[in-house]
């Protein structure tokens, strides 16, 4: 049990009693990073001056309309907003199809899987206000993955990374989500320790995880607990033209245990 600033949480295995609020972190998780990732697009300097192409053009087309101007710039920042919300909706949805359809027979039941939820005891009360997931992985299934990536890039180490995992199992976490109250409170630290340490009881040789590059948080919570990058690429499996404009990548980071 750990204590901050007088509140107390554990982390405990998943009940199918917790699906209900599970579902609901898990999509508030994901929608969260739509505005990060659209900011970032917009002020990418390509797209900068994109908009003030599109906005001069606005102003001439509309007769020396400061309207026009304005009309033009915001369609363009809509379209970029689109494509960032259509980016992580598309992932949120299939996953909800895929594993989070029935955690109990995707996780529970197999002992190479595992989820988890931090549990907050807040005057008497328990709330689930955080979540890990963890999945068992054969070296054969992370160079199928490779393949697959359109855009896909080792990054510094990733060689010697891929290399270990030639012929061995490993862990691969997902569904980190903290409730948005509940960040700033090691609640993440602990999770990631939790798989970690899940991944050291079942004798894997690593954990690794994907993160889009918007999610500036995370990734330094990742560097923190020693992950480092060793691959990247763009394919969000959206529109081709959507991943391009929101300029989002998939950052592979992996620790050995």
């Amino acid at each position: 049990m750990a204590q901050k600033n007088n509140f107390q949480f554990s982390i405990r295995e998943y009940r199918p009693s917790d699906e209900h609020v599970v579902m609901s972190l898990f999509r508030n998780g994901i929608q969260e990073h739509v505005y990060p990732a659209f900011f970032k697009a917009l002020s990418h300097p390509d797209h900068v001056g994109i908009a003030l192409s599109i906005s001069v053009a606005g102003y001439v087309l509309g007769g020396s309309s400061y309207f026009q101007a304005l009309l033009f710039g915001s369609a363009w920042a809509g379209l970029l907003y689109y494509c960032c919300h259509e980016i992580y909706e598309g992932y949120m949805t299939r996953r909800l199809s895929a594993d989070m359809a029935d955690i109990p027979a995707n996780y529970l039941e197999n002992p190479d899987n595992g989820f988890w939820v931090a549990e907050a005891d807040v005057n008497g009360e328990s709330k689930v206000v955080g979540m890990v997931a963890v999945t068992g992985k054969s070296g054969g299934e992370e160079d199928e993955r490779f393949d697959d990536r359109n855009g896909g890039a080792m990054g510094g180490g990733g060689a010697e990374f891929a290399q270990d995992a030639g012929d061995g199992s490993y862990g691969e976490m997902s569904h980190m989500v903290v409730a948005f109250s509940w960040r700033r409170k090691s609640l993440g630290l602990q999770l990631t320790r939790k798989a970690l340490d899940f991944c050291k009881e079942r004798g894997y040789a690593r954990l690794v995880l994907d993160v889009s590059s918007p999610q500036t948080t995370a990734i330094s919570l990742y560097q923190k607990c020693g992950f480092v990058q060793t691959a990247s690429h763009n394919n969000t499996h959206a529109n081709r033209l959507f991943s391009k404009l929101a300029r989002i990548n998939v950052m592979r980071m992996e620790k050995f245990i």
